[in-house]
């Protein structure tokens, strides 16, 4: 069986950008079904944000956090200790098989992590089997060919080509967000609530901060090496990707929405 690729990788403008992320920005879906004393599975974890603020609204009770990279590991175990979250035990893991029993948590949770892996529905018929009757599998992913901005800029167009190939070149799906709802449906869950939600990028200084770190991530990480490698841009094609967004970054009129499908799950 092949090993899923992760398009992004973990160079710093991509570890920017998880680390902003929280449980009001990226998870308020799954907001009103957390209480204290549950347990919580965080699926992919990253450098730890999200699971930092999850923790503290179950606590006291466990979250374990899983990612399969020791890097990241090592960043969100930073994170949490830098907040004083001591209710995390963070280990590495394998979506596809994860070493605990059944019906083992009440709360299942992966952010962005569905749209990198080649078998998705395998890995939600994964998290149904580790959450307890009762309990909910909440799963958020964006949707790369739905995102919008303004003004048009065409290194941005080939920017979304190029991404879209690499991506599905890796055996992935970017256009994971609209199909939540019918890979939930296929891991055997009974009940699936869907909605949508979006980050939008509007303010001088929210134009910066993503234009900046595309503009870095087109050329420098693991997708640069791989849209190269694959044969889907030349060094010369980043370049100009990466001046695209910045220029469209210093427009007043610039505006960037990204849409997240999301799910809650019932086994």
């Amino acid at each position: 069986m092949p090993t899923d690729r992760y398009t992004h990788g973990h160079h710093e403008s991509v570890l920017r950008s998880h680390r902003w992320r929280t449980a009001q920005n990226s998870a308020a879906y799954l907001l009103p079904h957390l209480e204290p004393g549950l347990s919580l599975l965080d699926v992919g974890c990253g450098p730890g944000t999200i699971t930092a603020d999850l923790a503290a609204l179950v606590a006291p009770g466990l979250v374990t956090a899983v990612d399969n990279a020791e890097p990241v590991l090592a960043s969100a175990r930073e994170t949490l200790g830098a907040r004083g979250v001591g209710n995390v035990d963070v280990r590495a893991g394998d979506i596809y098989a994860l070493e605990f029993p059944d019906a083992n948590f009440d709360v299942v949770h992966a952010h962005q992590v569905l749209q990198h892996l080649s078998r998705p529905v395998a890995a939600l018929a994964e998290m149904r089997r580790l959450c307890k009757p009762g309990g909910v599998v909440a799963v958020r992913d964006s949707d790369y060919p739905a995102m919008a901005w303004y003004p048009d800029e065409p290194g941005l167009d080939h920017w979304m080509e190029v991404y879209l190939a690499v991506a599905r070149g890796n055996g992935a799906e970017p256009a994971a967000g609209r199909r939540l709802l019918g890979w939930a449906q296929g891991a055997g869950f009974s009940h699936v609530t869907a909605s949508a939600s979006v980050w939008c990028f509007a303010s001088p200084e929210e134009r910066a901060w993503w234009s900046g770190l595309w503009a870095d991530r087109v050329e420098a990480s693991d997708f640069a090496h791989q849209a190269v490698e694959g044969g889907h841009a030349t060094l010369a094609d980043l370049a100009g990707m990466a001046t695209a967004w910045q220029h469209w970054g210093r427009q007043d009129a610039g505006w960037f929405v990204v849409v997240h499908g999301e799910v809650i799950c019932s086994p």
